[in-house]
This record gives C-alpha cells, sequence and structure tokens, in this order.
C-alpha cells in the first residue's frame, strides 16, 4: 500500500482554530519527532544529494533550460528595492515582478555587458530566474537565499569581506544600470514595479545524482519541481494519480479548516480504510507527526486540541 508525506508550513501560519475531533484524536495519538527547522532542512528530509550540497541554481537551472553539466551556476534574480532610513529593503523579486518576455528582451541586454567583461555569462530562461554561468572551479563568497532578504535591509545580507567585493561591486553597477534604465520608467507608468536591482544566491554545480524513496511528487514549487526531475520522477499537480508513495506539497497553505477537510480528513479515511498505509505531517518548523492505522488503540493519548500544544522538540512517551 501507498504512503503519503505531506509538507506542510509551519505551524504558526495555521494556529488560531481548535482542530476537528478526528483530526484531534489522530494527531494525539501519532508518532512525533523533531527535525531541523526551515525550508532548506524540511527539503533534505525527503531528498538527498551527492556530493552532500544545495545547489539551487544549479537544480534549477536544469529544469528550465536542461543545460546545467559542465558549469557552475549562480541565480541573479530580479529584485525591486526601496529605500528606507537605514539603507535598502528588498520588497519584491522573481515571480512577484510580473515579468514577460519583453521585459528580458529591453533589461538583459543593458546588463549582459557588465558580467561579460567580468567572464560571466547572464540570461533567463524563464522571466522571473536570472542566471550566470560561471566556470566549474569558480570560487564563490556566502551568498543569503533570497527568502532571508525579502523584506530586509539589503545591505544587511550583502557578501562579507575580500571574496564577497567583487560581488558588491558588481550588485551596484546593476543596480545603476537598472535604475536609468528607460524600461523601467515605463513599467511604473503602466503601474507595474520596477526591476532596479538583482539579487545574487544559490551557487554550486549540478550533484551527480539526487534520490528520494518517492515515486511521485506533487506540487508546483520550482525547486521541488527541480529535486524530483534531477532525482528521476516526473512531478505533477496535486490531483496527480494515487496508489504509490507520494510526496505532497501543501506549504502555501494557511487555513487551518481547509488543510484539515481538503487534505487531513480524507486521507484519515483512507489510512483507516486500509487503501493507505500510512502519512507524515512535515512542518517546516520541525515537527513530525507519523500516522499509522494500529494507532487508534492508543485511547490513553489525549486529542491535540491545537497545533501549537506542543513545541517540535517535546516528544510524548
Amino acid at each position: 500500500m501507498a504512503q503519503a508525506t505531506l509538507l506542510l508550513p509551519p505551524r504558526t501560519r495555521l494556529v488560531g482554530q481548535a482542530l476537528p475531533a478526528d483530526v484531534a484524536r489522530a494527531l494525539g495519538r501519532a508518532d512525533r519527532a523533531a527535525g531541523e527547522a526551515g525550508e532548506h532542512a524540511q527539503l533534505r528530509r525527503h531528498f538527498q544529494l551527492v556530493p552532500d550540497h544545495w545547489p539551487v541554481a544549479a537544480l534549477t537551472r536544469q529544469r528550465d533550460a536542461r543545460d546545467a553539466a559542465g558549469a557552475l551556476w549562480l541565480r541573479a534574480d530580479p529584485a525591486r528595492v526601496s529605500p528606507d532610513m537605514n539603507g535598502a529593503r528588498m520588497l519584491a523579486y522573481g515571480e512577484a515582478l510580473a515579468l514577460g518576455g519583453e521585459d528580458i528582451a529591453e533589461l538583459l541586454p543593458a546588463l549582459k555587458p557588465l558580467f561579460g567583461d567580468a567572464g560571466m555569462l547572464l540570461d533567463a530562461p524563464d522571466p522571473a530566474r536570472w542566471y550566470l554561468r560561471l566556470p566549474p572551479d569558480a570560487k564563490l563568497p556566502v551568498f543569503a537565499p533570497v527568502n532571508d532578504v525579502l523584506g530586509d535591509d539589503l545591505f544587511a545580507h550583502l557578501p562579507e569581506g575580500e571574496a564577497g567585493r567583487r560581488w558588491r561591486a558588481l550588485l551596484s553597477e546593476a543596480q545603476v544600470l537598472l535604475h536609468n534604465h528607460p524600461w523601467n520608467a515605463q513599467r511604473v507608468a503602466q503601474g507595474k514595479p520596477p526591476v532596479n536591482s538583482l539579487w545574487f544566491w544559490g551557487g554550486g554545480v549540478l550533484p551527480d545524482f539526487v534520490r528520494t524513496g518517492f515515486r511521485q511528487v506533487k506540487g508546483n514549487d520550482v525547486l521541488l519541481q527541480s529535486l524530483a526531475h534531477a532525482a528521476g520522477v516526473e512531478p505533477v499537480h496535486a490531483n496527480g494519480e494515487g496508489g504509490v508513495d507520494a510526496l505532497i506539497d501543501l506549504r502555501h497553505l494557511r487555513n487551518l479548516d481547509l488543510l484539515c477537510r481538503d487534505a487531513l480528513q480524507p486521507l484519515l479515511d483512507a489510512l483507516h480504510k486500509r487503501e493507505l498505509d500510512g502519512l507524515t505531517l512535515d512542518f517546516e518548523d520541525g515537527a513530525l507527526f507519523a500516522l499509522r492505522r494500529e494507532q487508534r488503540w492508543r485511547l490513553w493519548r489525549r486529542p491535540m486540541q491545537r497545533l501549537d500544544t506542543l513545541r517540535p522538540d517535546h516528544v510524548p512517551a
């Protein structure tokens, strides 16, 4: 029989309401464990990369263009920043900027010479994801993931030290070029956000191989699809066929009632009917719940009324 694992957001984004009685009983009787918190750690619980590194740019590049082998890749994602009292704050990046092919045709030619003179090729196989191609042996400083920068002071996350000096200079020059580009004035006049910065992140080379225990990966997240593709698993949408071990991405959910009604309760019914052998809930904060049919006999376990009842590191006897 099949097993299902749900990738879920941090529990703090779903609390505020009581759990339905059947879900409360099931979670109260489930096996609980604590894993490392964060998106990176959550995905690494289900995908093993060899060598053991996390080259987001190379993985998504392979999905986007199928040409990631033989080079080191760095994301140079388009971003919108706005000055404030302390510096500049990143307000949006990538898909949130609603870029299209016309934007790429206008903006990339202005930036390509800057990076070409530095020995790098800039291109954008997808309007939301821009890439720099570097030699495989190029040395990179530590870059902050773009999600860590979003909403925060840009300058607090710039690459540090001598190794980061070149990249700080390239970012500054790219910002000047974008700020002065007439296409951004046209975007603003049309009510669209300007593209006035880049963000470098996710550098690395394509891993030798990626492994996962799942035969289906369901979800629309680009990195998740990229990992599935690298592991030889064809990603499908959330309504894909059942019957095999599946990893299902529900990290976009923010409504507890919706999660319980549309996902947990149908899966619990399938578990009780022996249509499903096991169900695992993996929350981004590190809380893990493993549910099995035989746990219904754990009558001494109290129902879990709220998802935030226990800390992720509290494991009951």
